[in-house]
């Protein structure tokens, strides 16, 4: 959690059940390197005492506006300076409803209007509360006023029933914070990718496809999104949530894939493929399931469309960046690969050393040369990326203008 390390969060807690999520959520930023000050309703303190989030944060606990352990009186004031951002969870109906028409009326109500950083807030309330039409209006307003509204979930929640409303869980809490806090890179780019495999059919119950996950190609998307991008995501036949942020068109076929990037292409900044395209497919569907029979069969196969060669090769292309998985001599194929189809950047990895799994070992390839990156988490391998690849635009952007003036 880099973009969490050294910084000072301001956590607020309103009088809901689901304030003890918001004990665990402490206890997450303090081992991502975050100092947190916890500022505590009256009703929040019916759910979890200060003492609690004493103990987790190692700092005092504030709740009332004439605390007189601030010398000068002001703790609505100075708690948020150098903060990098206050995070209500949970967020009540009533809180929501006072952050939307500015009451200020006790500590942390006070402070959010006074801040200076920015504002998440997680809702937590009975399904019918979130779905009432007043508290869907403050929602409103709220994100029109540039409050961030991280959640709710969907599920079981504590009065028994089932539906949205409940707080999301600690973890994608810490996940969402970071991600709001990542520096925005790509900030006013368009994005598109493919991620995951494709299926080729040869009858209604069996196809061609391979073993792609689709999990780095989501961290990345995710990864262009949280960097201020505008990100359209093509997506195989993977089991995955849509990353935050992202717009997601499902296709199954190569065929299907081709069609949909070409029709969205279109004012794109970069293009990525990360997707594992089938490079063949049968040229005959069967229109029936082909019984198994004692002796061997016959699939005549075509080639595929090269959907990265076709975008790379566009009068008007946007920067594009592939990915090459290889058994072995990476290095060989991806500079091939990079130059053959003339991409700006080229990821490569061994297929055994980070297919399906969560982590990855990437080699980036570009004009300059190897740069290798450390085993990570694909998130944070995708970040990296991010990071490269803005670079590399920046680099891009400045020949061009040299060019010009030439």
């Amino acid at each position: 959690m880099d973009a969490l390390a050294g910084k000072r969060i301001v956590l607020g807690v309103t009088g809901g059940v689901a304030a003890y999520k918001a004990a665990e959520l402490s206890r997450l930023l303090i081992k991502a390197g975050v100092v947190v000050d916890v500022v505590l309703t009256c009703a929040g303190s019916q759910f979890v005492g200060p003492a609690t989030f004493q103990a987790l944060t190692g700092r005092p606990v504030w709740h009332g506006l004439w605390d007189e352990r601030m010398g000068n009186g002001m703790a609505h004031i100075d708690l948020t300076r150098g903060a990098a951002a206050v995070l209500v969870a949970p967020a009540t109906a009533d809180f929501l409803a006072k952050l939307a028409h500015g009451a200020a009326d006790d500590l942390l109500s006070t402070l959010c209007l006074a801040r200076d950083c920015p504002l998440l807030v997680a809702p937590a309330m009975n399904r019918q509360m979130w779905e009432n039409p007043a508290t869907q209006r403050n929602a409103a307003l709220l994100k029109k006023d540039g409050i961030r509204i991280v959640g709710p979930d969907s599920g079981v929640q504590a009065c028994g029933e089932v539906g949205e409303g409940r707080m999301l869980e600690a973890a994608d809490l810490l996940a969402a914070l970071s991600a709001f806090l990542q520096p925005k890179h790509l900030l006013g780019r368009r994005v598109l990718l493919t991620a995951g495999p494709t299926f080729e059919p040869i009858d209604p119950v069996r196809g061609i496809t391979n073993s792609s996950s689709g999990k780095m190609g989501f961290a990345l998307a995710q990864a262009c999104a949280d960097a201020g991008a505008e990100v359209t995501l093509v997506a195989g036949p993977v089991a995955l949530p849509t990353p935050q942020g992202v717009k997601r068109l499902d296709v199954q076929t190569g065929a299907q894939m081709y069609e949909a990037v070409m029709a969205h292409v279109s004012g794109q900044d970069v293009f990525i493929g990360v997707a594992a395209v089938a490079d063949y497919r049968p040229i005959k569907v069967a229109a029936h399931k082909i019984k198994k029979s004692s002796g061997p069969i016959t699939l005549t196969m075509e080639a595929t469309t090269d959907i990265l060669g076709e975008v790379a090769s566009m009068p008007d292309a946007p920067l594009c960046v592939g990915f090459a998985a290889e058994s072995q001599d990476l290095a060989k194929y991806a500079e091939t690969k990079r130059k053959t189809k003339k991409l700006a950047l080229v990821v490569g990895n061994l297929v055994q050393d980070g297919l399906g799994g969560d982590t990855n070992c990437v080699i980036l390839f570009d004009a300059l040369g190897a740069h290798p990156l450390p085993v990570a988490r694909k998130i944070d391998v995708a970040r990296s990326i991010v990071v490269h690849l803005a670079g590399l635009m920046a680099l891009i952007k400045q020949e061009n203008g040299e060019r010009s003036h030439a």
